[in-house]
């Protein structure tokens, strides 16, 4: 028998509002006073660079380069965008996750992990050319249902498309890694990859990118938001086992 036919899985469409699929998305949703420290290395074919962050730290220290290797216009440009974003760390919880996934998600059980599929969403955070791949792309999230986490997140284009301004589009697909901080138990992206291929004007562009998060320290920007959260989690904990 061949191995195929000894994986079975089960098929359905749940509330994105109960069970594992909503305390999955409750672990994302971050609150604004959560930060973190983090190294993260972002690499394309080309080019290799790593630098730290720390939202503690002034002025120029916030963000360091720490390594650099090859050349790519590309992804320095890549970066010198996230680093001018007021708070960086932002970018590792995905805290619009909720309205991107709507009110209902179809859910295939293998067992030891769920595939969500949904329709994105747009949502306040993506701008004019995130709303259009949003509307082409096929979206999956894989769940510990036992656990109750986000593993993974693919967005994946099933075909090619006519771009935006000309052009085709022939290959897109994005990945975001989720891991769970064992203090708080809320989500982060531990890494991320990214690519696409378009081709238009007698050319085709291929990009490919990859970016790792190590040396994570979270914390709150205050002792007063660590305490508020603390009591938000008791009061919601309480509330479950009420309903219980």
């Amino acid at each position: 028998m061949p191995v195929s036919a000894l994986i079975v899985s089960l098929a359905y469409q749940l509330s994105a509002s109960s069970g594992p699929v909503d305390a999955a998305l409750k672990a994302t949703e971050t609150p604004d006073t959560f930060r973190a420290a983090f190294t993260v290395t972002l690499k394309s074919p080309k080019a290799v660079r790593t630098f730290s962050f720390d939202p503690r730290n002034q002025g120029a220290n916030r963000w360091e380069l720490l390594e650099a290797r090859g050349e790519d216009d590309d992804l320095d440009e890549a970066v010198a965008a996230w680093a001018s974003e007021p708070a960086p760390d932002g970018r590792l919880f995905p805290d619009d996750l909720r309205p991107s996934v709507g009110q209902q998600v179809d859910v295939q059980d293998f067992g030891a992990a769920w595939r969500v599929r949904f329709k994105h969403k747009p949502s306040l955070n993506d701008g004019e050319l995130d709303v259009w791949i949003a509307e082409r792309v096929d979206a999956d999230a894989w769940l510990d249902p036992v656990s109750g986490r986000f593993l993974r997140l693919d967005y994946s284009l099933p075909r090619s498309v006519r771009g935006p301004d000309g052009g085709r589009l022939t290959r897109f697909q994005q990945s975001y890694f989720l891991e769970s901080d064992p203090t708080w138990g809320l989500s982060y992206i531990a890494a991320y990859t990214m690519g696409f291929e378009g081709k238009g004007g007698f050319q085709t562009i291929n990009r490919d990118y990859m970016a790792t998060v190590t040396s994570i320290e979270f914390f709150f920007s205050s002792p007063e938001a660590e305490e508020k959260f603390e009591a938000q989690q008791q009061r919601a904990s309480g509330r479950t086992l009420a309903e219980r």
